[in-house]
């Protein structure tokens, strides 16, 4: 593989040629291709397994601006940029802190997943987050120095797997973190 000049700003956007090895047993014409080269995240979905309920946060997106969506106010899961030489769970910890003021009374590892490989070298280690939940709705939190203004959201198991079917659950990673959920809350409730 060979590195062409890209972009670096607040993404970097890097140009590359490689070739590969093709199914069929041979190797593929020289290609040139683009891709953002991000860094790994650690996204946590908080759960009250006592109310049976999650913590979501609001946030307003760029990524829905850019088409022209008309409410670019997504619900999420939390989540933040790994640090250099921090441990995932680590960030989890300190962006449940960060964006919802929330204290986790503990952390079970979920998936580790790639969202995007088609274009972006991002990487998702994604976490439940076992909380007290109560007297959280409402909350308003975020960094300034980041521009983030973030509301949180308490919301019953059973309404957020709804919002999931309605579309109002349109960020795939928290739908795939509460369809994580829907397996293992047997488990956690029973647990608790």
């Amino acid at each position: 593989m060979r590195f062409l000049p890209g972009y670096d700003g607040f993404f970097r956007l890097r140009r590359f040629e490689l070739s590969f090895r093709t199914f069929g047993g041979g190797v593929s014409e020289r290609v040139q291709r683009e891709g953002f080269a991000a860094f790994d995240a650690a996204l946590v979905l908080p759960y009250d397994p006592v109310r049976d309920c999650v913590l979501l946060i609001e946030q307003f997106r760029y990524g829905p601006v850019l088409r022209e969506d008309p409410t670019p106010w997504m619900l999420e899961p939390i989540a933040g940029l790994v640090d250099a030489g921090e441990e995932p769970a680590d960030t989890a910890r300190r962006e449940a802190m960060e964006e919802a003021q929330l204290d986790l009374s503990g952390l079970e590892p979920m998936m580790q997943v790639y969202p995007s490989p088609g274009y972006t070298s991002e990487y998702f280690h994604c976490f439940l987050g076992i909380a007290d939940l109560g007297g959280q709705h409402g909350t308003v939190a975020g960094l300034d120095a980041e521009h983030e203004d973030i509301r949180s959201h308490v919301v019953p198991f059973d309404r957020a797997m709804a919002l999931i079917e309605t579309g109002e659950i349109n960020v795939g990673p928290l739908a795939m973190m509460l369809l994580w959920l829907a397996r293992h809350r047997d488990r956690l409730r029973a647990a608790a």
